[in-house]
């Protein structure tokens, strides 16, 4: 019989701080980076560390991409430098060299890693519900949604490190009652956009995942946050009364004045 999740997304949630929950845990960080080293993909390396969040002891989990150690995560520049036809101003020194990758590749990147049948279906079903998202956004079908290379490697290894995180804990049962947002504008390669930004919108409506909007200018969801609960949630709503068994936290990059940190807790 598998294990209970419950995140508590008060601060937001994304894909590094899911997995840095998940390690905090117990998910295997040994295991883990041995599956990670198999990816068929270059350019990235990962990092674990204990950080302070609001005085609290989190773990961090850091995917580095070539030539940038700024610790900052990349769903923006993976949702929003994906059309493979446009052509933009390049933001970092070595993009001119940036490659799209579609969902075809990208599937075949999850399927070269050595996965269990169990964690490579679940980043699939991740990976499938933000294609979806940006293929509402943008107007163009499944199939031809390209990927920025900068945020997709960044994004198929977080996604990756939840599937495999999540098959090591042994969890069936995701409990995630409603997402915490900020509100506002971000910018991206493409312009301004609003919080939440057109990939979590369709993410939420589309799965019906509550959200409640906090007093915080800034992106507390990111797209692939957002897509990691609406492929795992299998319930909103708390039982009346429950045993934690352990708590896992995960810490976010975002300094918007809020705690920065993920909690999740095995229940029973």
């Amino acid at each position: 019989m598998g294990r209970t999740l419950y995140l508590e997304c008060n601060s937001g949630i994304s894909g590094d701080m899911t997995v840095g929950a998940l390690l905090d845990l117990g998910a295997d960080k040994q295991y883990l980076s041995e599956v990670l080293s198999t990816i068929n993909a270059e350019g990235f390396k990962i990092a674990y560390s204990r950080v302070k969040r609001a005085g609290l002891d989190c773990m961090d989990f850091d995917v580095i991409l070539d030539d940038e150690h700024d610790g900052h995560d990349h769903d923006m520049e993976y949702l929003y430098g994906h059309l493979h036809e446009e052509h933009h101003e390049h933001e970092h020194h070595r993009e001119h060299h940036h490659e799209h990758r579609g969902m075809k590749e990208i599937n075949q990147i999850i399927d070269s890693a050595a996965l269990t049948d169990r964690a490579r279906e679940i980043a699939k079903r991740i990976i499938n519900v933000l294609a979806e998202a940006e293929s509402k956004a943008h107007g163009v079908p499944v199939e031809q949604v390209h990927f920025h290379e900068v945020g997709a490697i960044d994004s198929i290894v977080d996604i990756i490190s939840i599937a495999v995180c999540m098959d090591n804990l042994d969890i069936t049962d995701v409990i995630v009652p409603k997402l915490y947002e900020g509100q506002g504008t971000v910018r991206c390669q493409h312009g301004i956009l609003p919080v939440p930004v057109p990939a979590v919108t369709n993410i939420v409506s589309k799965y019906k995942i509550g959200l409640e909007i906090l007093d915080i200018n800034g992106e507390l969801v990111t797209p692939t946050g957002a897509a990691t609960v609406a492929a795992l949630r299998t319930s909103d709503t708390l039982p009346k009364e429950f045993v934690i068994e352990k708590v896992g936290m995960g810490s976010g990059k975002r300094d918007y004045g809020l705690a920065g940190f993920l909690r999740a807790m095995i229940i029973k």
